[in-house]
């Protein structure tokens, strides 16, 4: 292998690393506050409102239910205005951070749901407030499926990042298209996968780490 090609390879992962890092981040900072709002304001629950919640539900819904090549270039627009281009990582970034934020949230509640109804009645019980309820008692009752769901939620963008590259959004997935498929060099291919790989047990074994660790407190 060439030395070119060697930076291109590093150039590539480095970028893929980035775009969802980015995505990844604020997706967490959107799609937290929007899970634990579809599940605090279900009927019977702290912050009962049934109508906000079936609002909520149907946004994150069809933000979830929208395949993620599609999504890509109906946003196109948006993309551009918001960050000046339609290409290269800062835009593939865009649609990688609106495509995460339901699945994040969708995955927050899952994980809220699985903390027993005993522990909110008992805080409010002592008076808590329902604030003090979702920082105190909710979140740290579900770190540890909180984790595996933000786990779960950057293989997934890895993945994405590398359809992403179909339509020049750059790393890993433009690298295996252009070098690999268009210029039926497998050699490319093959190591773009082993990388994509890599990144994903990565981060897979990362989370695992994290999950155990937070058991133990």
């Amino acid at each position: 292998m060439s030395s070119a090609m060697f930076d291109l390879i590093l150039q590539a992962t480095l970028d893929t690393l980035y775009m969802v890092a980015v995505s990844g981040v604020i997706a967490t900072l959107l799609g937290l506050p929007l899970g634990v709002m579809l599940y605090v304001t279900r009927p019977r629950q702290i912050l009962a409102m049934p109508v906000l919640n079936q609002v909520l539900g149907i946004i994150t819904n069809i933000g979830r239910s929208i395949p993620f090549i599609i999504l890509m270039v109906a946003i196109i627009p948006f993309t551009r205005m918001l960050v000046g281009t339609s290409i290269g990582i800062n835009a593939a970034s865009v649609p990688l951070t609106i495509a995460a934020i339901p699945f994040v949230a969708r995955l927050i509640e899952g994980a809220l749901n699985e903390i027993s109804p005993g522990l909110i009645e008992s805080a409010q019980s002592m008076g808590a407030t329902p604030w003090q309820i979702i920082t105190k008692v909710l979140i740290p009752e579900a770190r540890g499926g909180i984790i595996t769901g933000l786990t779960i939620t950057l293989v997934t963008l890895v993945s994405y990042s590398a359809m992403a590259g179909a339509v020049g959004g750059g790393g890993l997935g433009d690298l295996g298209i252009r070098y690999g498929y268009n210029r039926f060099n497998p050699t490319i291919m093959l190591i773009t996968v082993v990388i994509l790989v890599v990144l994903v047990q990565g981060f897979q074994s990362l989370g695992d780490y994290l999950v155990r660790k937070s058991d133990r407190k």
